[in-house]
């Protein structure tokens, strides 16, 4: 038969922390005390186990590595070493008193899967390649003005100085007022040439 004492409560961690469970040692004698683990409302399964507070701790098979079970009068510990997201569950501890098995405390561990720490490297990447990026963009606006400003230079200096080597104006004279028959009125025409070079 299973009896609990205390409700459960729920601790968080990240990946690769250390974490101690505990639980009040609710014994006035010698007794065996254990801790176990449900993982997604499974069975049960042993962790570890230690007769008195003084006992050497013995563990389950698959939880051999990674857990250390101690205990002094007041409190029985399970401290987790590097915990991963496998490590999450239900931990609980139980004293074997009187052919009964009563559980005195049970913990929620959750192991979260690091959200701020990701979250704030990416958010520090993506700053840094905005920056970069904003940079780049800037200095090939400069770039580009820089290289139209001295094409426009280039051309209208070669334009004046090399390709405006013959120029000519032709000009037409004012028709004068007076009334001249048609064949008189033929128009003269000036022109003037200039040379440049």
């Amino acid at each position: 038969m299973l009896t609990f004492l205390y409700p459960s409560q729920t601790v968080e961690v990240q990946p690769g922390e250390e974490v101690t469970l505990l639980c009040s040692n609710i014994s006035k004698h010698a007794t065996q005390t254990e801790w176990f683990r449900v993982v997604q409302r499974t069975k049960p399964r042993c962790i570890s186990s230690m007769y008195r507070s003084d006992g050497e701790a013995s563990y389950c098979d698959e939880f051999q590595n990674g857990f250390e079970m101690s205990s002094n009068t007041s409190t029985v510990f399970l401290k987790i070493k590097r915990v991963d997201l496998s490590d999450s569950g239900l931990y609980f501890c139980g004293f074997y008193i009187n052919t009964h098995t009563v559980i005195t405390s049970a913990t929620y561990l959750n192991v979260q899967d690091d959200p701020d720490g990701t979250t704030n490297l990416m958010t520090v990447i993506l700053c840094g390649l905005t920056v970069f990026l904003t940079i780049v963009i800037i200095g090939l606006f400069v770039k580009i003005r820089k290289l139209k400003t001295e094409h426009y230079q280039f051309c209208w200096h070669n334009l004046a100085s090399d390709d405006l080597n013959y120029a000519a104006l032709s000009f037409l004279e004012k028709p004068k007022r007076v009334r001249k028959p048609a064949s008189e009125s033929v128009l003269e025409s000036n022109v003037v040439y200039a040379a440049t070079r």
